[in-house]
């Protein structure tokens, strides 16, 4: 089991697009949902390592709205993984104070799952460890729209002004309100695309991508995508002169 090296500075918020179950299943010569139930085996190892490290958010984009329209069976075998994680996690995330949350259209998700989900939210709605982020049934340019409905709404009602409307009252109406930004992306699998995926919250995001498939991506791998974050100059507009205060 690998460690966090010392000096190794931890993001606030760790953003990840678990990607390469089924090729890494295919790969092997295993069927899809095989990639998946292994890649289960990775969120337990990453939201463990994340909470010890003392990452205060960690969100894991675990189901895209796209996703549904991916063959009936492995949707409904993702469904059974996400049910039978909710249930055999709950007592861990309980006992080490990790706050839950479900962001996306988590009206679309079948009974089975939406209701233990729910129920798993509430019991740890008060703890005060890391906050964990299911993204499910989530697409960012879906929680955009319902953002701007809801604020149309408000102007209308005369309950906000439209010159009232700035960055923070955007980000207030997102799924994510009430968090910081991502400080760090991680997408697995070596893909170099953002798949709607927090696309408002990540705008000033360090963005790492490794070749290594979801289903592998341990310890090791975390904390090496931690090194990573923590060489980046994080200039925010700003020269790295400003930074260090060297400039006139």
């Amino acid at each position: 089991m690998s460690s966090l090296p010392a000096g190794v500075k931890v993001p606030r918020h760790v953003a990840i697009i678990m990607d390469g179950n089924g090729r890494w299943a295919e790969g092997q010569g295993l069927p899809r949902v095989k990639g998946h139930e292994a890649g289960a085996e990775s969120v337990r190892v990453v939201v463990r390592e994340c909470r010890k490290a003392g990452v205060q958010a960690l969100t894991l984009y675990s189901f895209s709205t796209e996703n549904w329209r991916r063959p009936k069976a492995e949707v409904g075998a993702l469904m059974t993984l996400l049910h039978n994680y909710v249930l055999q996690e709950r007592q861990e995330i309980l006992q080490q104070g990790i706050r839950l949350r479900a962001i996306g259209q988590i009206d679309r998700l079948p009974v089975f799952v939406r209701m233990p989900l729910k129920a798993l939210v509430r019991e740890s709605a008060k703890n005060t460890g890391m906050t964990l982020n299911l993204a499910l049934s989530y697409g960012s340019r879906a929680e955009l729209v319902d953002a701007m409905q809801t604020l149309a709404q408000k102007v209308a009602k005369k309950q906000l002004r439209p010159k009232d409307i700035d960055e923070q009252v955007i980000s207030d109406h997102l799924y994510t309100a009430g968090l910081p930004d991502p400080d760090l992306l991680i997408r697995t699998s070596g893909e170099l695309r953002i798949s709607n995926f927090l696309l408002w919250q990540i705008a000033y995001a360090e963005i790492y991508v490794t070749q290594t498939a979801w289903p592998e991506f341990r310890e090791a791998q975390l904390f090496e995508a931690f090194s990573s974050f923590g060489r980046r100059e994080r200039r925010f507009g700003r020269t790295g002169a400003q930074l260090t205060g060297s400039a006139e």
